[in-house]
C-alpha cells in the first residue's frame, strides 16, 4: 500500500511542479519558480519510478509461500478426475 501512496504523491509533486514551471509567471530575486517546478517535476518523476519498483517487488511471491495447483483429467471411463495439490 505505501508503493500507491507514494505514487500518488509523485504524482502531485509533478503536477505541482509543472504548475510552477510552466504556468507561473512571477519574476522573484534569489528565489526561482521555474527552478523550483523542474525540481519537483524530477524528485515526482524519480519517486514514481522508485514507488512502482516498491509495487512489483511486494507482489512476489513471498519464499516459503504455499502454491496450489488445481488440474482436470479424464479417465479411461471418461469421467472427469479433479486434483487439488497444495506445495510449498
Amino acid at each position: 500500500m505505501a508503493g500507491l501512496t507514494g505514487m500518488g504523491l509523485s504524482a502531485v509533486a509533478i503536477i505541482a511542479g509543472a504548475i510552477m514551471r510552466f504556468a507561473v509567471s512571477v519574476r522573484t530575486t534569489g528565489f526561482n519558480v521555474h527552478e523550483i517546478g523542474v525540481i519537483l517535476m524530477i524528485a515526482g518523476a524519480v519517486g514514481f519510478v522508485i514507488s512502482i519498483i516498491l509495487v512489483v517487488s511486494t507482489r512476489r511471491a513471498a519464499p516459503g509461500a504455499m502454491h496450489s495447483m488445481h488440474s482436470e483429467t479424464r479417465d479411461s471411463a471418461g469421467a472427469t478426475v479433479v486434483q487439488d495439490r497444495v506445495e510449498k
